[in-house]
C-alpha cells in the first residue's frame, strides 16, 4: 500500500521562545511532526517550507524516507547551508515519526533498535562569579546530573554570551527589534576562566563530568593557551574553542594540547565535517539533528564519526523544541558512538503545546516505547502564542571591532 502525504502545516508558535514546526498528515490519516526551528532565523525556515517544499510534498509516498531526503536535498540545486537542511530536517523527523506510528514501533526500533539502555545527558550551570556558579552546579547534581556544563562571567565585562551579571538564568537570545551587542575581552577570559574551572573541578571532586563552551571566541594560539591552562582540570571537553570555519588551523591546537575537544553545533551536512573527523582534529561532533537534515543525515554523519573513533553529541539547547530532542534521543539510542545529549529544560509554557515522552532519571534520559517519536503537539495552545522576534547576541572587541568567531 502507497501512503500519500495529503496535507502539510507549518505552525509558528512562541511558548516563551519561538518554535517552528512541521506537520505532515497522510491519507490513512497518520500524522508526523517535526521541529523546523533555526533560532533568530525562524521566519526564514517557515517561508522556505510554506513557499518551496511544501507543494512539492503533497502527493509524496510518505514510506519513502531515504528518496524524499535526498529529492529535497539534490533536487533544489542550492545544496546546504542552514535554513535548507532545517527545512529538510523537519520534513525527515515528520515522516520517521510516520513511519514509526504506522509499524506501532518507536524510531530507535527503525533504527536497529537500542544500542544502550539510557542516554547520558548534560546540562548547564551558570553564575556570575564562583560563588553563584557553585551554588548553581550544587543545584544541578541535587537533580541527578553526572554532567554539567559550567559558564561564568568575566571581570570587567556585564555579559558573556547567555550570562548576564545578577541574572539567574542562562539565556543567550533575546527579544526585540535587533541582536543584543556584547563587549569582549579576550585577555580577561584567558586570565578568568581557568581559575573558575578549577575551583570548580576542586569543589565537585573527580566523578562529576565537567564541560565548558567557550562559544568560538578564540583563535588556535589563544585556543591553545586556554586547553594547555586546563589540562589538569579534567575537562571531559572543551566546546567551540575557535570559529567552525577554521578546521584546518585545528592542526596546531591538537598538537598543544590533549584536551578534548568538541565542535560542530553550527553544521549542517557532513561536509561541514569531514575535515574535522577525517583528521580527527575534534573528539565530539555537535551537530543538532534539525539543522543537519533529520536522523536520515546525522546517522550518516555519526557512521563517518565512529570510523575514526570520534562521538557524537548533538547539540540541544532549549531554543529548538522538544521534537528535536526526542529524535536526538532515538538516534542516541541506537547508536553505538552516541556520547552525552545536551538537555537545558524549558519553559514551563512548552509543556502547554509540546507533549513528548521522553524521560530524565538520574542522569540519564530515555526516548519512550511510544510509536514514533513519541511526541504531539497541541495546535490550539500553539496558536495562543504568537511569534516575537528574537535574536542571539553578537560580541565586539572593546575598541568596538565585530568580534571574530
Amino acid at each position: 500500500m502507497t501512503r500519500k502525504i495529503v496535507d502539510v502545516d507549518v505552525l509558528v508558535t512562541s511558548p516563551g521562545r519561538n518554535f517552528v514546526t512541521l506537520k505532515i498528515t497522510t491519507d490513512d490519516g497518520l500524522t508526523g511532526w517535526g521541529d523546523a526551528t533555526l533560532n533568530g532565523r525562524e521566519l526564514s525556515v517557515a517561508s522556505y517550507l510554506r513557499d518551496h517544499l511544501v507543494p512539492a510534498l503533497l502527493g509524496r509516498d510518505a514510506d519513502r524516507i531515504e528518496d524524499t531526503w535526498q529529492y529535497f536535498y539534490k533536487g533544489a540545486y542550492w545544496r546546504r547551508g542552514p535554513v535548507t537542511m532545517a527545512a529538510i530536517g523537519a520534513i525527515d523527523l515528520a515522516l520517521w515519526d510516520i513511519k514509526g506510528k504506522a509499524l506501532g514501533v518507536p524510531v530507535y526500533q527503525l533504527l536497529g533498535g537500542a544500542a544502550r539502555d539510557k542516554i547520558l545527558t548534560y546540562t548547564h550551570a551558570t553564575g556570575w562569579d564562583l560563588p553563584e556558579l557553585l551554588d548553581s552546579v550544587d543545584r544541578r547534581r541535587e537533580q541527578g546530573f553526572r554532567a554539567v556544563r559550567a559558564q561564568s562571567g568575566v571581570p570587567g565585562l556585564d555579559k558573556v554570551y547567555g550570562v548576564t551579571k545578577g541574572a539567574a538564568s542562562y539565556e543567550p537570545a533575546g527579544r526585540g527589534a535587533g541582536p543584543v551587542e556584547e563587549d569582549w575581552d579576550t585577555s580577561a577570559y584567558l586570565r578568568h576562566a581557568p581559575k573558575i574551572l578549577s575551583a570548580v573541578r576542586e569543589h565537585v571532586g573527580p566523578e562529576l563530568k565537567l564541560l565548558h563552551d567557550v562559544h568560538h571566541r578564540l583563535n588556535p594560539t589563544e585556543a591553545a593557551r586556554l586547553g594547555r591552562s586546563l589540562e589538569d582540570v579534567d575537562l571531559f571537553w572543551l566546546e567551540d574553542v575557535t570559529p567552525a570555519e577554521n578546521q584546518r588551523l585545528l592542526r596546531m591546537l591538537r598538537q598543544q594540547t590533549t584536551i578534548p575537544l568538541a565542535i560542530g553545533e553550527v553544521f549542517n551536512t557532513v561536509w561541514d565535517a569531514e575535515l574535522l573527523i577525517t583528521e580527527r582534529l575534534i573528539d565530539y561532533v555537535r551537530t543538532a539533528v534539525v539543522h543537519a537534515g533529520g536522523i536520515s543525515h546525522v546517522r550518516k554523519i555519526l557512521a563517518l564519526a565512529e570510523v575514526y573513533q570520534i562521538k557524537g553529541a548533538p547539540h540541544g539547547p532549549s531554543d529548538v523544541s522538544p521534537i528535536n530532542l526526542s529524535a536526538s534521543l532515538h538516534l542516541g539510542l541506537a547508536t553505538s558512538n552516541f556520547a552525552i545529549q545536551e538537555y537545558m529544560g524549558y519553559d514551563p509554557l512548552v509543556s502547554e503545546v509540546f507533549r513528548p515522552s521522553y524521560r530524565f532519571e538520574d542522569g540519564y534520559l530515555h526516548p519512550g516505547d511510544e510509536p514514533g517519536l513519541g511526541i504531539e503537539v497541541d495546535e490550539e495552545a500553539a496558536a495562543r502564542f504568537p511569534y516575537a522576534q528574537a535574536y542571539l547576541p553578537i560580541a565586539r572587541e572593546l575598541d568596538g571591532a565585530m568580534k571574530d568567531w
